[in-house]
């Protein structure tokens, strides 16, 4: 299993195995929007979901602090997402980018989530420490420079939502990972990029959160 290492504001440094990786769908806080997009993408051949929000159990291997990713094509992208870490000192909230083949997407979500790794950030706050304004925290991408996602963790469903259904079903313990679905893409975006960048933002303390990685080509397969 992957350990990662997280950096906090006060210097000290946070050290977790995964052991429990998930990936959260169609996870906007207003379902009406939700359901539309869910539409949109039934229109692009993406099965839909049998119920949203939706939580993908993703191989935990596939949890890494990075900065490269292989790809065995050009159509793969990321996403701007926050991550929940459960650690043996408490919840952490960090920056994270799910990397996802949509080649294979239209073949099944959950199989796509598992052809990619999650790339987390390197730094972490404590949720504790930032619970009384997680809706105005920001979550922004850029691929190849271009900001393609901007907006805010109010568009989300609340890290406290997901940590209520990690107790329901026995999963809220060390070791757990979650990562919280996406914000809309800014319109007619090419979001097949070689590099990509996430970040999360504080408004209150200037203070930000990025993960950043170039997408590398694999070689090309013989027979």
């Amino acid at each position: 299993m992957p350990t990662l290492s997280f950096d906090l504001p006060d210097g000290t440094t946070v050290t977790t195995e995964v052991t429990t990786l998930l990936n959260a769908g169609y996870a906007g806080r207003n379902q009406a929007d939700v359901a539309a997009h869910v539409a949109e993408l039934a229109e692009l051949g993406v099965p839909a979901p049998t119920v949203t929000p939706a939580l993908y159990p993703v191989a935990p291997y596939l949890a890494a602090q990075t900065g490269e990713v292989p790809a065995q094509h050009n159509r793969t992208s990321g996403e701007a997402e926050w991550a929940l870490v459960i650690t043996a000192e408490g919840v952490l909230l960090t920056v994270a980018c799910d990397h996802t083949d949509r080649e294979l997407e239209v073949h099944g979500v959950a199989w796509s989530k598992n052809a990619a790794p999650d790339v987390l950030g390197r730094k972490a706050w404590r949720l504790d420490d930032v619970a009384d304004r997680l809706d105005s925290l920001t979550l922004r991408a850029w691929a190849d420079g271009v900001l393609i996602q901007d907006g805010t963790l109010a568009e989300l469903l609340t890290p406290q939502h997901w940590l209520d259904v990690l107790r329901e079903r026995g999963l809220y313990q060390p070791g757990v990972v979650l990562i919280s679905g996406t914000i809309p893409m800014v319109p007619g975006v090419n979001q097949f990029a070689d590099e990509w960048r996430v970040e999360l933002g504080d408004p209150k303390t200037g203070d930000t959160i990025a993960a950043a990685y170039r997408v590398r080509r694999l070689p090309e397969a013989i027979g």
